[in-house]
């Protein structure tokens, strides 16, 4: 979701020798940033990062009303407040419009200096001042501060808060006690229930919620709080709250106003979130961040109480700091992201520890692109050859730099089957080769996409195709956005990327930008006017060579939705423009619809048509939804998706017709995901009966909620009947619980379902990485990961000495073991097998079986309580269903520790039985690795055994490289071990290999040289070793049984061979083995190798080497016949002679 990027920057921010600063606090737009010392105030820029303006306090304005401690901007950036011992108000001056600190100079002639008014104040750090007020005494030490539109509220240390007015003349003041704050464990019982007990009691920290309309609180005593209005004001009788139950160790709360969750932070080093019960008004827990020791085993318990909580600016991720120091990054139900506090972020290059840094304050920047800290000891003095007497300290101010998943704010190209990330000025893609789609072949008659080189491929074509070879490497294609645009613009705010992958565009503070993968260009509007007059409200999103846009005209004053083609100049002369009613907060687009959710909480459908005469599309409101009894706020929902995904009612349909339809509405609303799918309860109406601009669409049901917690949601527009499990899904990312798919459930071959069955179902499973995108048919989940590069520097105070480099990597992850298991669980063996084999011919379906056998055979025999009902068995039987079911046991014993082997075999069957299996398969590769599991579990006398056969049969199937390896295995048994069966360990490390376990006791391998083997009868060809090690237990004496054992074999199957006068598989065997031919053909010569059938064995010597017979001419006839008698010699020159065409092929071989 978000990602570090590079190494942090440092920010040098002047100061008196004896302060630093120790808080940051940002504007409501983030633009500004305010810095706070003991006796300064600064007010920052954003872009660029400069330092525009400072307040240094007098010696005796210090003295009389203490050192500064809190700060608190206006609503409107126009003030700020400053609390020390009184509340000082600033009004903060812009200068005139001719005034900028800091100005671009463009060259003569440019087209960017003719410009639209405003147009330097949105690229140029203003020069302000600060004015001070009269200081407001409260006659209390001050806690903190909280701004409300026009009004400040502010927390004092003897119990109570006031409500003070930003102009600080009109109305005066009001105050509250809190102990008059009726507080309770549910608001249903506040009103009448007894007031918690809060005499002496102040309020520590709090935040304003305005999605729930009240603040959340923590105490000084440290237990946790919500306090509510019950009106508009803020007055004793006008409040009520609840507390939560055993909780006293609260130290801090941030408050996520899109998910309308609190986050209060512990002295143990946990944080809890909270969210207020919609029925009874109670604070209940939603989740906790907290790090965990299985990954941070050193840290997890020493972190201190936490510091400081802040949210990101779009709500999607929350960064987390402790007394002790660090960072740590969780989305927002709590998928862990980062953390500062381990690997290569805590340790040197040469294994020492490295102290966090601790942290004063944090803010994060303008759209969450950056991360502005102050350290606690960050501070660095000037030289003392600097210039002057008195010398400024060089206090710095970190800005780390992220790059965001375009999810958190596009939540459109959730029905995309690419990643796209984006940074402050570059984005991220993780597309194919742009060349790929432009050599596809457009088979149809017109070209819908107006001239473009790029095709759309067709709903049956799988997109897998180009992105199954992108999935082994972790390089992404960067794309810079142009700098013309950047300037006037910045920052970012959306991002989209067209279906093919190959067109991206953006939006920034006004108008949009598009690129394009293929030309390496970008478009930009040529009238700047135009794009200075709109900016981007709800998102943006590609319908097939379209951008489509909701947007704010500043010149009509109205909202629209616009429609700009790729192939034509970015300008509205050739956009398709359509007024709307109300303003636009989300987009989205499912074939030809296009789905807006608006400020007054109602869903607009429209359907988009390319017209034929114009390079434009025509679009017409089909339908409208009103949301505002369902909705509380507007602000609440994340997405807004059209899908084809329906109940059980929906499944009954036909599948073209489900994937083709716009069935359901899916909202997530805070974290909840409610579905809206149309009414077919009442008479339908055949689409063939009414025409097609006649059509009226049906209404939808009362929404239903499908899950709690969800962050991202996926589905897919396109269909597959061969995989219509996984194209029917839903796809869940729900934080910390990992995924979930709601499954659909098909009767096999069209039968008729039971009517017990559901027809969906959702299942829940972890994943290793944070998902960005499924692909469908893949079965892949695809994400990404910090990963980072130690650099040592020259210095122990350098930014790269403290911080690693940090580069962002694909990652992708398979997951249909996961589902396959749930299902199997839930005793569901038919739809796992329907759903395996339609996934049967993916690359990596082998690995998934074994995956599965794995998992469930890693938590069953090392669960240290008996299982009831053990899943390896109904695993075991679903993996036989599958040709690959003998290798994929053996793979996974081979990776497993030999302690579990006992327990795996158990449910699979006799390792014997299995290896009998493999040869006659005739797969004698995995027969092998089945004989090194016998080795291990059973006596000498059968590995020996079942080795002979294998030998045996890999001789006769002339698998050379099999043979070399039974050789040295025969002869690694030995003839002096024990013929009883090896004890099974109870304990055993992993290996660092990931698992393999190889022979008992000794270490087989294949890269020795050929010298460590017995001299003499076996001079092998080819590197043949056995390492040396504790275990070995190699017999050199080449007289010893097992090599007459191993020559008495290697004989027989070359008697076998020359009795069938194959001399060229004898050829081979003694040139592959070392086989001493030609001494074993001179002790032979009157046994196997002498010839009796001459006639036959020289058609079979022809018909093995594929010599052409002879053609003699009949007047030149030689017979080595005569009188029906052979001539004499001839019995013995035939073996001579055939002993030197040996030599030869040996020779040649």
């Amino acid at each position: 979701m978000y990602f570090l990027s590079g190494w942090p920057r440092r920010l040098l921010c002047p100061l008196r020798s004896s302060e630093r600063p120790f808080l940051i606090e940002p504007s409501a737009q983030r633009f500004y940033l305010a810095v706070l010392s003991e006796t300064q105030i600064s007010i920052w820029f954003s872009r660029p990062s400069v330092l525009i303006v400072s307040y240094i306090e007098s010696g005796k304005a210090a003295a009389q009303f203490g050192f500064y401690q809190q700060v608190e901007w206006k609503a409107d950036d126009s003030m700020i407040a400053v609390a020390n011992g009184y509340v000082l108000l600033f009004d903060i001056i812009a200068g005139s419009d001719e005034k900028y600190l800091y100005e671009p100079v463009y060259p003569k002639g440019s087209a960017r200096v003719k410009v639209t008014p405003g147009y330097k104040e949105e690229q140029c750090a203003p020069a302000l001042t600060l004015e001070m007020k009269k200081p407001i005494d409260l006659e209390a030490p001050i806690s903190c501060l909280q701004t409300l539109q026009e009004d400040l509220l502010v927390a004092t240390a003897d119990g109570y808060l006031h409500t003070l007015h930003w102009d600080s003349v009109s109305n005066g003041r009001r105050a509250v006690n809190l102990c008059t704050i009726p507080f309770s464990l549910d608001l249903q019982s506040s009103r009448g229930g007894p007031c918690l007990d809060l005499g002496g009691v102040h309020i520590r920290d709090m935040e304003y919620c305005t999605t729930l309309d009240g603040f959340a609180v923590v105490f000084d005593d440290g237990r946790l709080g919500f306090i509510t209005p019950t009106a508009n004001r803020l007055a004793t009788d006008q409040l009520q709250g609840v507390w939560a139950a055993d909780v006293s160790d609260g130290t801090c709360v941030a408050v996520n106003n899109k998910y309308r969750l609190m986050a209060f932070g512990c002295s143990s080093g946990s944080v809890l979130v909270y969210m207020i019960d919609s029925s009874t008004g109670s604070m209940q827990l939603s989740h906790k961040l907290e790090l965990t020791p299985k990954h941070y085993p050193d840290i997890w318990n020493k972190t201190g109480p936490v510091k400081m909580i802040r949210w990101s600016p779009d709500c999607s991720v929350v960064m987390v700091t402790w007394d002790c120091g660090g960072l740590s990054l969780w989305s927002v139900f709590g998928a862990h992201l980062f953390c500062t506090l381990g690997e290569d972020f805590a340790y040197r290059s040469d294994g020492t520890k490295k102290d966090p840094l601790k942290i004063s304050s944090m803010s994060w920047g303008v759209e969450g692109y950056h991360l502005w800290v102050i350290g606690s000891t960050d501070a660095t003095p000037v030289p003392d050859g600097a210039e002057g007497d008195e010398k400024l300290q060089q206090a710095g101010i970190l800005q780390f730099q992220f790059i965001k998943s375009a999810l958190t704010v596009n939540p459109c190209t959730s029905n995309q089957e690419q990643v796209l990330l984006h940074g402050e000025d570059r984005l991220y893609l993780t597309c194919g080769d742009p060349t790929q789609a432009h050599n596809i072949p457009d088979k149809s008659p017109s070209r819908d996409s107006g001239g473009s080189p790029l095709r759309r491929p067709s709903a049956s074509t799988p997109l897998s195709q180009g992105l199954s070879t992108l999935l082994g490497h972790k390089h992404w294609q960067v794309v810079q956005i142009h700098s013309t645009y950047l300037e006037t613009n910045w920052p970012i705010r959306f991002a989209a990327i067209d279906w093919s992958g190959q067109c991206v565009a953006v939006a920034g503070r006004r108008g949009i930008a598009h690129y394009s993968l293929y030309t390496r260009k970008w478009k930009l509007f040529g009238n700047v006017t135009q794009e200075q007059n709109m900016t981007v409200t709800g998102g943006l999103a590609w319908w097939n060579d379209f951008v489509v846009v909701a947007c704010y005209n500043f010149i009509d004053r109205q909202e629209e939705l616009r429609l700009y083609v790729r192939s034509s100049n970015l300008d509205n002369a050739f956009a398709s423009v359509t007024k709307l009613h109300a303003d636009t907060l989300l987009l989205n687009v499912f074939r030809n619809v296009v789905i807006l959710f608006r400020a007054d909480c109602s869903i607009c459908l429209y359907s988009i048509e390319r017209r034929h005469d114009s390079p434009s599309a025509s679009v017409e409101l089909l339908q409208e939804v009103s949301m505002s009894r369902y909705i509380p706020h507007p602000a609440l929902v994340v997405s807004v998706t059209l899908t084809s995904v329906r109940t059980e009612t929906g499944i009954t349909l036909k599948a073209p017709q489900q994937a083709c339809s716009a069935e359901s509405i899916l909202l997530n609303l805070a974290g909840q995901l409610i579905m809206l799918q149309r009414d077919r309860s009442g008479p339908q109406v055949r689409e063939k009966d009414t025409p097609a601009n006649q059509t009226k669409l049906l209404p939808f049901c009362p929404p239903v909620v499908l899950a709690q917690c969800v962050e991202n949601v996926w589905t897919t527009c396109r269909s597959n009947r061969k995989k219509r499990h996984l194209m029917e899904a839903l796809w869940l990312s729900c934080g910390e619980a990992g995924m979930k798919v709601w499954l659909p459930l098909f009767p096999r071959d069209h039968r008729k379902p039971h009517s017990f069955l559901s027809r969906r179902i959702m299942l829940p499973f972890h994943i290793n990485i944070y998902p960005l995108t499924v692909l469908f048919e893949d079965a892949l989940i695809l994400g990404a990961s910090n990963e980072t590069v130690l650099f040592d520097g020259p210095g122990s105070s350098s930014l790269e000495a403290l911080f690693p480099f940090c580069t962002v990597e694909r990652t992708s992850q398979i997951y249909l073991h996961h589902i396959l298991r749930q299902l199997l669980v839930r005793n569901l063996g038919e739809q796992a097998l329907m759903l395996a084999q339609s996934c049967a011919t993916l690359p990596y379906f082998p690995h998934v079986l074994e995956l599965m056998v794995h998992v469930v055979l890693e938590e069953e025999a090392t669960s240290r309580e008996p299982i009831p009902d053990p899943l390896l068995p109904t695993v075991a039987k679903f993996v036989t269903e599958f040709p690959l079911f003998l290798q994929t046991i053996v793979h996974c014993a081979r990776k497993t520790e030999y302690a579990l082997w006992n327990y795996l075999f158990a449910a699979v069957g006799n390792p014997k039985d299995l290896f009998e299996e493999c040869l006659m398969a005739q797969d004698l590769d995995t027969a092998a690795s089945y004989l090194i599991i016998l080795q291990n579990m059973e006596v000498p006398a059968v590995s020996r055994q079942h080795a002979t056969l294998l030998f045996n049969t890999a001789l006769e199937q002339g698998k050379w490289d099999l043979c070399r390896h039974m050789i040295r295995f025969l002869k690694a048994i030995g003839s002096g071990e024990s013929e009883t069966p090896p004890s099974t360990p109870t304990t055993q490390e992993q290996s660092s290999t990931g698992g393999f376990e190889f022979f008992r006791n000794r270490s087989i391998s294949l890269s020795q040289s050929a010298d460590s083997i017995a001299g003499g009868k076996f001079n092998l060809q080819k590197t043949l070793s056995v390492p040396f090690g504790p275990g070995e237990r190699w017999c050199k004496d080449s007289d010893s049984a097992e090599n007459l054992y191993i020559d008495m074999m290697l004989w027989r199957h070359a008697r076998h061979l020359l009795e069938q006068v194959r001399l060229r598989d004898l050829g081979c065997f003694s040139a592959q083995l070392g086989f001493e031919l030609i001494g074993w053909l001179c002790r032979e010569r009157m046994r196997v190798a002498r010839v009796d059938d001459f006639v036959t064995a020289l058609k079979c010597l022809h018909k093995d080497f594929l010599w052409p017979f002879p053609v003699i001419p009949a007047c030149s006839i030689n017979s080595p016949l005569k009188n029906g008698r052979c001539r004499p010699g001839m019995s013995s020159s035939l073996s001579q002679t055939l002993v030197l065409n040996c030599k030869c092929f040996c020779i040649e071989v």
